[in-house]
């Protein structure tokens, strides 16, 4: 019987720390909230410090490589604006000379065109007075 007592007894003090622990639960629901709140906050902060780092960096250097590319820019548009103006009289010349052999080409037709009616008139003659020379 003692033995009874003890598991009742026992069994009711559990029971009793079950109801303070329900009744506690809402607040330890509302600290481990806000400790997980503030570990998510304590990482968001330094995802945004790392970021800020990051982009700070980038300013401080940034606008030393954009003023020396600026610079060097600066150097290389003279340079080439005479290569564009060099290969301009390149492709002025190559549209000259085009012409010219195109005109040559026409030339060269023409005459060869003249060449074979005159060698077909020769033909013709030379046909026509072999004939006369065979029947002689």
């Amino acid at each position: 019987m003692p033995r009874l007592a003890a598991i009742v007894a026992g069994c009711a003090a559990v029971a009793h720390s079950a109801q303070f622990e329900s009744r506690a639960n809402p607040i330890r629901k509302v600290v481990s909230l806000l400790q997980s709140m503030q570990t998510k906050v304590q990482k968001e902060g330094e995802a945004e410090k790392d970021l800020f780092e990051h982009f700070q960096c980038y300013c401080s250097h940034g606008a030393g490589d954009l003023s020396a590319s600026i610079s060097s820019s600066g150097v290389k548009v003279p340079e080439l604006a005479k290569a564009i103006e060099a290969s301009e009289s390149k492709l002025a010349q190559a549209k000259a000379d085009l012409k010219e052999a195109q005109v040559a080409r026409a030339s060269a037709t023409s005459t060869m065109a003249e060449a074979g009616a005159l060698r077909e008139k020769d033909a013709v003659a030379a046909s026509s007075e072999k004939a006369e020379l065979d029947t002689n």
